[in-house]
């Protein structure tokens, strides 16, 4: 079983996180600074579905390993 993690947007992602998905959220935090976005107070959920990867921010950004790709999903 594997445990995931939460960690404020902005901050390093966790050593656990795959390299792509680590691009993958830094790309999200970049778009949410150009658009000017006050991400005070949110943060990325790391958890594990059938053993993948999936990250959730609390904008509802979604970011999950699909096959050998990243899929983004916004709200």
């Amino acid at each position: 079983m594997r445990i995931g993690t939460r960690w404020p947007v902005g901050d390093d992602a966790p050593a656990s996180l795959p390299p792509i998905l680590r691009e993958a959220v830094a790309a999200e935090e970049r778009a949410l600074v150009d658009l000017g976005a006050d991400t005070t107070g949110w943060g990325w959920t790391l958890t594990f579905l059938e053993g993948s990867p999936v990250v959730e921010c609390d904008d509802g950004t979604r970011i999950a390993l699909e096959g050998d790709g990243v899929l983004v999903e916004r709200d």
